[in-house]
């Protein structure tokens, strides 16, 4: 028989943009929760999530398609999944987990068979304030000299448009079941909305889909709204 596959943990982090009109420019206010609107007039939200990129020289150069929205790991011995995807967002950023209610978004199953049960939580983080943690390796191969990097080297707020497009493909299926989810809270202020959360989390949803492939482009470049980490 074969082993069982680990049980992987982690949280989505997810801010909503609220646009007003303020004389003939459109302002940017972010709500970390959906509680009544932007002051002055609202004239539109965009969704935005947390995304972060893997540092070490294999993924230097790599952009679309190998971005991460969970700070993940695995869950330990006696500990329930969401402690777990809580700390795992504290260790691999160095930043506390939102105190907001947090959202089941079910299972995916990444490249290489991991299982990984997410959650989504509503918090507005200073990315320019992550202290991320480092790992050695020895680089180039076979030179004998290590070298420590980043764990993560960049970390960004992306619009969904943008995230689909930077996130690992087994990772999609999360962001159509969190605008579900989402929308559903605007449109109702709450009722409803656990209809909804029960419907995105659902593994067999229409979302599991993979419209492009991790390394398929791996130029580095079109970075932007991230901030880099030495």
């Amino acid at each position: 028989m074969g082993s069982l596959p680990s049980r992987l943990a982690g949280l989505v982090v997810y801010r909503l943009v609220v646009y007003r009109r303020v004389g003939h420019r459109r302002v940017g206010h972010r709500l970390a929760r959906h509680q009544g609107g932007a002051p002055g007039g609202e004239r539109g939200s965009r969704l935005e999530v947390l995304l972060v990129h893997p540092g070490g020289p294999y993924w230097a150069r790599c952009d679309e398609g190998w971005w991460s929205s969970i700070p993940k790991g695995e869950v330990g011995e006696g500990e329930d999944e969401l402690s777990a995807a809580k700390r795992e967002l504290t260790e691999e950023l160095g930043l506390p987990a939102s105190a907001g209610k947090p959202i089941a978004l079910g299972k995916v199953v990444q490249a290489g068979g991991k299982h990984v049960r997410a959650w989504a939580v509503a918090g507005d983080l200073d990315v320019s304030a992550v202290s991320v943690g480092t790992f050695e390796l020895e680089w180039p191969l076979r030179s004998g000299r290590v070298q420590t990097f980043p764990e993560v080297d960049r970390a960004g707020w992306f619009d969904l448009e943008e995230a689909r497009v930077k996130l690992l493909a087994g990772q999609l299926p999360l962001l159509d079941r969190l605008e579900l989810v989402v929308a559903a809270t605007q449109s109702s202020d709450l009722p409803g909305a656990d209809s909804a959360v029960q419907e995105a989390a659902n593994p067999a949803d229409a979302a599991q889909r993979a419209p492009h492939a991790p390394g398929a482009r791996c130029s580095g470049t079109g970075y932007w709204g991230e901030v880099r980490f030495r």
